[in-house]
């Protein structure tokens, strides 16, 4: 049996339990915080913990040492010591981390809980012998002395240590215990973490048959629970047990899973940032003087990010331009009957650049425009005006930014510069992945979606490229789309190809246009409706990947009803 892959178990499986661990420490540093804004009077001291509650470690170690050095209130120490030691555990600074916790007082009230995150500092640099001093300290104390740590996560790590150093009996009598306790307590995900964790002790002891029961109940209850870290990894532990055990089709299987997860846990990490952004706008509305700070703040860091967008958005524009113009120049010298082509493309870049220049140049003007009367406002304190204009401005910001995107993906499209690789792939998933990141713009026009892809449509594509069409037509979608309008996904089987087909009931268009729109040789068309974004980039490109898919493309659509974008996929492999 492979021992490496075993060793891979035993990363993964040894931090399961980590995430529970660290919500409470989260609600234990909301509780320290709490306690702290009860000294008002100390300045250092207050910004310290402002900082801290921002998780703005850099700021919080510059003023905890200033008031290190003008306070003697013991008690007060106690808190800046926590604050940088806390501060440099997240920085991964262990040892200074090491040397902050242990400068805090016994007659700290959280005294212990410091003693905990000793112990797991020194797991975490595999210092396991002094993790063991550190646990064996706490199994002692008296119960009313666990703030926010379990005496169960003690038991558990003592187990992992005694793992790590091979001493299996200990660690097998920690262990059984921990697990015994989660089973009391019924808390799903920490009782996860000792499942894999004693199913990893029998596994490096090559005790299969007690191992892998506890690998499938670990993975048997992540099926259940919301948390895509847990499924993830219990995932990659059933998939590398059954590679050991020759059984591939099942870690195949598995192995799909893993990616499922890995998709899902990063957008769900996308949602939680947008959330978190959200919730802080909400605060601040409620607070009128701070909030007025935080907005003027906030005016002045959008004014920097548009003068670096926009000078970025310059370079790339320069930079895709030298590099076209060099290649037409290289082109000549090698080939002169390629005149004619190269003429097409010139003549092609030009308009790119010239209808990019002004759509770009007008983001920038609409912004410049927006901020003046967000200053205005600002000095009038209206804040329902402000917080539609920093909506407009993010609006306007997010358009340049797939301007660009779209610009980048076409340039290396016509450079051959993307990965491209064709395999099978479920056309349901990826609509879902794609559609998933558009919830709250929909939410926003009050537009009524669905999906209903066949989940039998498999087609033989590239998933990235294929996902750039779909954000490009759903995005126009959204776009020429009414409020409280309706945009359907869905697909019809045809010969050898499964259509793919986007349909919205917004604005349509002319049939003019509807052909214009189809020709291979119009990279940018004038737009049917002037008062939307757009340069028609992002359907030329879409036109790209499908050919490049070995797909074809087509458009039905009545103006002021509606449009449907139809994408034609091979159902077998093809060579690509």
């Amino acid at each position: 049996m492979n021992i490496y892959l075993k060793i891979i178990l035993l990363f993964f499986l040894s931090y399961l339990s980590a995430n529970a661990q660290k919500n409470k420490t989260e609600l234990f540093n909301k509780e320290i915080i709490k306690i702290s804004k009860k000294f008002k009077t100390e300045l250092f001291f207050n910004k310290s913990v402002y900082f801290f509650s921002k998780k703005e470690w850099d700021s919080t170690l510059i003023y905890s040492q200033k008031h290190l050095v003008t306070t003697d209130n013991i008690h007060l120490k106690n808190f800046s010591h926590y604050f940088r030691g806390y501060s440099f555990k997240e920085k991964k600074l262990y040892k200074q981390a090491e040397k902050e916790f242990n400068l805090i007082n016994k007659n700290y009230r959280f005294y212990y809980t410091v003693r905990m995150f000793l112990g797991e500092l020194a797991l975490e640099q595999s210092q396991f012998r002094n993790a063991i001093n550190y646990f064996e300290e706490l199994i002692n104390i008296e119960e009313k002395d666990y703030y926010y740590f379990k005496k169960n996560a003690v038991i558990h790590n003592l187990g992992l240590c005694y793992l790590h150093l091979k001493q299996y009996n200990k660690s097998e009598k920690y262990l059984t215990k921990s697990v015994k306790l989660q089973q009391q307590q019924q808390d799903t995900l920490e009782l996860i973490g000792a499942y894999g964790d004693i199913a990893n002790l029998y596994y490096v002891q090559y005790k299969d048959g007690l191992a892998i029961p506890y690998f499938e109940k670990a993975y048997q209850m992540a099926k259940y629970t919301k948390d895509f870290t847990s499924k993830l990894n219990t995932s990659i532990n059933m998939s590398v047990v059954e590679e050991n055990r020759k059984k591939f089709q099942k870690a195949l299987v598995y192995r799909k899973e893993v990616q499922q997860w890995k998709d899902s846990l990063n957008d769900q990490n996308r949602i939680y940032e947008v959330a978190q952004k959200e919730k802080e706008f909400a605060v601040a509305a409620k607070q009128q003087e701070v909030d007025l700070l935080q907005v003027e703040n906030k005016l002045k860091e959008t004014e920097r990010n548009i003068f670096l967008i926009s000078a970025i958005s310059l370079l790339a524009f320069l930079g895709i331009g030298a590099y076209l113009f060099r290649e037409k120049v290289k082109a000549n010298r090698i080939i002169a009957q390629q005149k004619e082509t190269l003429d097409e493309l010139n003549a092609t870049k030009d308009k790119l650049f010239s209808i990019v220049s002004h759509d770009l140049r007008s983001s920038v003007n609409a912004l410049k425009s927006s901020n003046a009367v967000l200053l205005d406002n600002l000095q009038s304190k209206n804040l329902d005006a402000l917080e539609h204009l920093l909506q407009k401005n993010s609006g306007i910001v997010n358009g340049a930014y797939g301007l660009l995107d779209n610009l980048l993906n076409w340039a290396l499209l016509q450079t051959d510069g993307g990965y491209f690789y064709i395999e099978k792939h479920r056309l349901f998933v990826i609509v879902e992945h794609v559609t998933y990141n558009y919830k709250a713009l929909l939410l926003e026009k009050a537009i009524h979606f669905e999906n209903t892809v066949s989940k039998k449509a498999v087609v033989a594509i590239d998933q990235e490229s294929i996902k750039i069409v779909l954000r490009n037509l759903i995005d126009n979608a959204i776009k020429f789309s009414k409020p409280e309008g309706s945009i359907k996904v869905y697909a019809e089987e045809s010969n050898n190809f499964w259509n793919l087909i986007v349909e919205d009931t917004g604005l349509g268009m002319s049939e003019t246009t509807r052909l214009e729109l189809l020709k291979d040789s119009a990279l940018l068309n004038k737009k049917e409706h002037e008062d939307v974004l757009g340069t028609g980039l992002g359907l030329s490109l879409v036109k790209s990947m499908i050919r490049k898919n070995n797909g074809k493309f087509n458009i039905e659509s009545i103006l002021g009803k509606g449009t449907k974008m139809i994408v034609s996929l091979p159902k077998t492999t093809t060579n690509g």
